[in-house]
């Protein structure tokens, strides 16, 4: 006897080893960008001040990429299963944060997709800036999906180089020369791996362009009126 499987069989097993293969990547790049940020922690010592509890870098909007968005919606689903009730209140967060800044969201409202092109980036510095994080535990001043944490805030706090130099958080480094704070230089991803799995995931998925938490934890990405949450 014969028999016959339907087709998307196949596909929805090459999706999960896909999505298997994406996430080991994906823990290799975390462990790679911790070390880093231990190490540049031990050089800085009392310089860097970061500490549980500490969350001005947690106010304002910042564009995240589709590789933090699986990571934090995997977060998320994680979360559910341990402490569902605070899930459930950062999935409050979430909707509430998006009722309040749809209407001047710098991109489309409904995938939470942000624009790209010319002036998008001055048009996004005006927005949101005085947001919290819907990650953001109110009341203990900590972050709910600490481990799940979007790239550009595992990075925050010590010297990391862009086109501009190096940056530091302004509460950190207080009285260091410059000398001293180049020589806490961290260097997060210097194979550029991040780049690599994020092609791999915007590849996989159909789903490309930068969004933010709110809409990331709120709605996912509306493909072709479906709602789509991507799980690892």
């Amino acid at each position: 006897m014969v028999r016959r499987f339907p087709a998307s069989a196949g596909r929805d097993r090459d999706q999960a080893k896909d999505q298997a293969q994406n996430r080991t990547k994906d823990q290799e790049l975390i462990q790679i960008v911790d070390s880093a940020l231990a190490d540049a922690a031990r050089r800085s010592g009392q310089w860097l001040v970061c500490r549980p509890g500490c969350t001005q870098c947690c106010i304002g909007a910042f564009p995240i990429n589709q590789l933090d968005a699986q990571r934090l919606r995997q977060g998320l689903a994680d979360l559910e299963m341990r402490a569902p009730q605070h899930a459930d209140r950062v999935r409050e967060r979430a909707r509430e944060a998006v009722a309040r800044l749809s209407r001047d969201f710098p991109g489309d409202p409904v995938s939470g997709t942000l624009d790209e092109g010319d002036g998008a980036a001055e048009r996004f510095a005006e927005f949101a800036n005085d947001e919290p994080c819907p990650v953001l535990d109110p009341e203990t001043g900590n972050c709910e999906l600490y481990e799940s944490r979007p790239m550009t805030c595992r990075v925050f706090g010590p010297p990391v180089r862009s086109e501009d130099g190096l940056g530091v958080c302004e509460l950190c480094y207080q009285g260091a020369s410059d000398e001293e704070i180049a020589a806490c230089e961290m260097k997060p991803d210097p194979d550029n791996r991040e780049s690599v799995l994020l092609r791999r995931v915007e590849n996989s998925t159909g789903i490309s362009g930068d969004t933010i938490i709110a809409f990331c934890l709120a709605t996912g990405h509306i493909k072709k009126g479906i709602s789509v949450f991507l799980l690892f």
